[in-house]
């Protein structure tokens, strides 16, 4: 099969061999993937990943030994792969299972390829009217979902997203529908005019918000100036969520936090029935981040597009029916 392949810097092959599905998982033939900023670290030695990069996707169940029913249908799928009988997994907490997979990023090859291999339990049947462009957000947009998962958000907070890349619009588009008295600071004004749009409001100018103001402050932009904006604006005893992964290791004064009693609440993947229905009801935007779209067969050009400063989703299709 076709395929993108990390080992010492990434190359497109041809014939990378086409995976079989061991007891438990099906075979899936990808229709198209989004490439996401973990892709792009990968690339460049994050996790020490070799493989198949890839983890945003949406696909067709090819072979499902013991679940026939599968078969046909078009899927999302959660990226971690759980043992399922260890005391994390059976404590309900599965994305933390210490032996799990991970898609594209963790011992397990993904999605940028004409087949990838997921437990049954980890796919998500699409309804007909999310379209596969909105699919390869299913992903994304449930790890914003995580945040309400993890803590409630009331509709008089003061909540602020810092950061306006892909993860912090779908961050703010699920943070609306609370109510929430919401400001995403950003950079980048046409891409703040999406959300806008939605009478979300946004501003450029970090001032805009008095020091220990703010009760949530939601830091999306991977930096550490953002971090520290999140720590200059939120209000003693509220919460930063850390929504995005640091290149490298950041330096940062915690004595602050601890004498300010600031709750700091790492949120990763998140709750895929949810925002599948999000994206069925067409409560998110999801179609305007899209800026580019490349073939499987000319993957390495997508990469160095979707590197570009400044570049939302680039989307690789595998010319599938």
């Amino acid at each position: 099969m076709r395929a993108l392949v990390i080992d010492n810097g990434l190359r497109f092959e041809k014939d990378y061999p086409t995976p079989t599905p061991p007891r438990g998982e099906a075979l899936i033939r990808v229709l198209q993937t989004g490439i996401c900023n973990t892709d792009l670290e990968l690339v460049k030695g994050y996790m020490s990943f070799t493989g198949v990069p890839g983890h945003e996707f949406v696909g067709v169940v090819e072979r499902a030994d013991d679940r026939p029913d599968l078969i046909g249908q078009r899927v999302a799928g959660e990226i971690n792969a759980a043992c399922g009988v260890c005391p994390t997994c059976c404590a309900n907490r599965p994305t933390h299972c210490p032996q799990r997979t991970t898609l594209g990023i963790d011992r397990r090859d993904g999605a940028f390829a004409d087949y990838l291999l997921l437990p049954y339990e980890n796919l998500h049947a699409l309804p007909d009217v999310v379209s596969n462009d909105q699919a390869i957000f299913v992903e994304p947009l449930a790890a914003a979902c995580e945040i309400l998962q993890q803590i409630h958000v009331r509709p008089t907070d003061r909540v602020v997203v810092t950061g306006d890349g892909k993860l912090g619009l779908l961050c703010a588009q699920v943070l609306a529908a609370t109510g929430c008295y919401l400001t995403v600071l950003g950079r980048h004004t046409d891409k703040l005019q999406i959300l806008a749009r939605h009478g979300i409001e946004t501003t450029t100018e970090p001032q805009t918000f008095a020091p220990a103001s703010i009760d949530l402050v939601v830091e999306a932009t991977g930096t550490p100036g953002g971090f520290e904006t999140a720590r200059r604006i939120v209000r003693p005893r509220g919460t930063i969520v850390l929504k995005s992964t640091y290149h490298g290791d950041m330096t940062v004064n915690l004595t602050m936090v601890v004498v300010d009693e600031v709750t700091l609440i790492g949120s990763r993947c998140g709750p895929f029935e949810p925002a599948i229905r999000l994206l069925a009801n067409k409560q998110i935007e999801v179609e305007a981040l899209i800026q580019a779209r490349y073939s499987i067969d000319e993957g390495l050009a997508a990469f160095e597009q979707a590197a570009t400063k400044g570049m939302m989703k680039v989307v690789i299709t595998m010319n599938s029916d």
